[in-house]
């Protein structure tokens, strides 16, 4: 009892009830945490029962969430005409029985983005998300627009960009996304959006470099490079090099570069170990897609972590990423047989 005292909580009867100083909240995706205004922290344990919860349901006929200039989330009462911090749902809150991941790995293969993003709030942060449209692009756009950041989708078609866009705004209106143009088999293209995301004046905290070309057939960009060593590593290379002032300028900011486990397969170097140019952008007689694959993404970490080395004093830290194996994404449909082993492999590994 004395320690129940001394923590202030020996005036409540009930273990659902609060404390003296403490206030129930919730999160923008409707996870409830507890406010504690005498010593200014939180936490998501109820203070008293040490239970997590999430508010059930949608809300009430005529109420609205909004976010006021501080991040906070308040609810409006259209038919009373009233603004509220307490979310109505409160009263039908429902008890989170997941299991608490070990503290020595918090996230694993199971986890998803919503599951990592909860509780963040990302309004006011810029992010650009190259090959947007669908698959792990898709996917990370529509989660970061959802915990608020400003989402723009760089998009080799811009049909199929307002398209997302689209599907983005349909889980949430007041999401702030917007497609932009970005061929990264294009060199001016790199150019056009670089200077066209300048003319904005908005700041970028995050460019996450995700698009990629797998087990294309040999073929050569109007820059006259193999293709796939220029979608999936120059043209990014290009990318983060024309907006690494306004990186450094909106600091703490980060680049993630979307690479693959596939880069242990292969190497760059010749017989004597000096690195052999010619490997990067072979011939067609020399091309193997899967060893250009390979080799993009081994060019893909070099670049990360050189990049990281020379950035991060700036404020600007860089990683490079494996997404997962055979993730069922549209990354495969250059050729018949690899969309074959991708289905068979889809039962067994992670979804989007």
């Amino acid at each position: 009892m004395a320690a129940l005292k001394y923590a202030g909580l020996e005036d409540t009867d009930s273990d659902e009830e609060l404390p003296p100083g403490w206030e129930e909240r919730t999160t923008k995706d409707g996870w409830v945490y507890y406010a504690n205004h005498l010593e200014e922290k939180t936490q998501w344990e109820h203070p008293k029962s040490g239970k997590r919860k999430r508010v059930a349901g949608d809300l009430p006929y005529g109420w609205e969430q909004e976010t006021d200039e501080n991040g906070q989330v308040y609810f409006v009462d259209h038919i009373n005409k009233r603004t509220t911090y307490l979310d109505p749902r409160l009263a039908f809150t429902v008890e989170d029985n997941s299991v608490k991941p070990p503290t020595r790995q918090k996230y694993d293969g199971n986890s998803t983005a919503m599951e990592i993003l909860q509780g963040r709030d990302l309004s006011g942060k810029v992010v650009i998300i190259t090959g947007a449209n669908s698959g792990i692009g898709f996917e990370t756009a529509k989660s970061l627009a959802l915990h608020g950041a400003c989402v723009i989708l760089a998009c080799r078609s811009l049909a199929r960009g307002n398209a997302a866009v689209q599907r983005i705004l349909g889980e949430w209106h007041k999401a702030k996304v917007e497609a932009m143009t970005l061929d990264l088999a294009s060199l001016q293209s790199v150019q056009h959006f670089a200077e066209a995301f300048k003319s904005k004046n908005l700041p970028l905290h995050v460019l996450i470099c995700n698009a990629a070309v797998f087990g294309a057939p040999w073929s050569l960009t109007e820059d006259g490079l193999e293709s796939t060593f220029q979608v999936n590593h120059l043209g990014h290379f290009y990318l983060v090099q024309l907006l690494e002032d306004v990186l450094r300028q909106s600091s703490p900011a980060r680049v993630v570069v979307v690479s693959s486990e596939s880069h242990r397969f292969t190497e760059i170097n010749d017989s004597s170990g000096k690195l052999d140019f010619s490997l990067l952008s072979p011939s067609k007689k020399e091309y193997w897609a899967m060893l250009a694959y390979n080799r993009s993404k081994l060019c893909n970490i070099l670049f990360s972590n050189e990049l990281n080395r020379r950035l991060s004093p700036h404020g600007v830290t860089s990683n490079s990423v494996h997404p997962g194996n055979m993730i069922y994404s549209s990354i495969h449909r250059s050729w018949w047989l690899y969309t074959l082993l991708f289905t068979l492999a889809r039962p067994f590994t992670k979804s989007l």
